[in-house]
């Protein structure tokens, strides 16, 4: 084989005609009056191009980023939500990766409420396990109070380390139900006793601001604190109201004031409670758990 033959030869032949073509295809359309439609189409699709190119590529090299940004804000709320820092100081990523040291984060078994060691925690994820065949499942209609349609087989709760080092302190649930715009995503944290409200948040959310959007106002969610989830015959009754709670009044243990303004968005919220601290939700775990009564870590596995 002579050298002009050589496969590689052969390729930079290849490479140098299309760059020839390519070199040609340019000097066509550059001869082209300015004016011209066919230039002005030429130039359009070729900013067009790059244009398309460098948002791929861009968002190609920011997807890791993305994914490390959005964990960072989920773990901002889990660790808010539990009263392991203040709302001011989830900004600092150091204070918020230290608090997750107080949190173990467990897989539940929503049919039988018991733990589960036979999905990974690090790599389980609700909302896509929602649309698998085999790790999610359609709710009836019947039981969609939340309209969420389909929910996973399986949650993660996490169970908060109190002063002790084994110490069960509080657990948080994820919950999440529609509202007037869109699906609520937030934690729930409950005390040990499984019953009542530390705190609540909602991480991703797009109701109207000012009205609906007040879920995630401070003040607003800080009225929870404090409130109880299930009445005596063991349902689950709290919810927000039309207006503001009387203390006075009994019963006022079980509500929440209502967003002024908002009343579908209320409604969403007082439907997921319902929903997730209900049979088909949690239910089957926190039963468990009370009766349990688990006073360290080792007692709630």
């Amino acid at each position: 084989m002579s050298k002009k033959d050589t496969p590689m030869n052969s390729s930079q032949n290849s490479g140098s005609g299309y760059k020839q073509k390519l070199d040609a295809l340019l000097g066509k359309i550059r001869s082209l009056p300015n004016d011209s439609l066919e230039k002005t189409i030429a130039v359009a699709v070729g900013v067009s191009l790059f244009c398309a190119v460098f948002v791929s590529l861009s968002a190609v090299a920011l997807r890791p980023l993305q994914v490390a940004n959005k964990k960072l804000d989920i773990d901002k709320n889990i660790v808010t939500v539990a009263g392991l820092i203040s709302e001011s100081e989830a900004g600092e990523a150091d204070l918020v990766r230290k608090a997750l040291t107080s949190i173990e984060t467990r897989i539940v078994d929503l049919e039988t409420g018991e733990f589960t060691d036979a999905i990974d925690v690090n790599a389980f994820d609700a909302r896509k396990a929602a649309g698998d065949p085999e790790l999610g499942m359609e709710i009836p209609r019947q039981d969609d109070v939340a309209h969420i349609k389909r929910r996973a087989k399986y949650a993660k709760v996490y169970l908060v380390k109190g002063d002790g080092k084994d110490k069960l302190d509080a657990l948080i649930l994820p919950v999440s139900g529609y509202g007037l715009w869109s699906t609520m995503y937030g934690f729930l944290a409950l005390e040990a006793d499984g019953e009542t409200v530390r705190g609540i948040n909602f991480y991703d959310q797009a109701e109207t601001p000012g009205l609906g959007g007040e879920v995630v106002n401070p003040k607003w969610r800080a009225i929870w604190k404090g409130k109880k989830i299930f009445n005596k015959q063991g349902e689950p009754v709290l919810g927000l109201i039309k207006g503001n709670v009387d203390p006075s009044k009994p019963g006022s243990e079980y509500q929440v004031d209502g967003l002024a303004g908002a009343t579908l968005t209320s409604q969403g919220v007082s439907n997921l409670i319902k929903y997730w601290l209900g049979e088909s939700g949690f239910g089957p775990f926190l039963e468990k758990f009370k009766q349990s009564k688990p006073k360290t870590l080792e007692g709630a596995a």
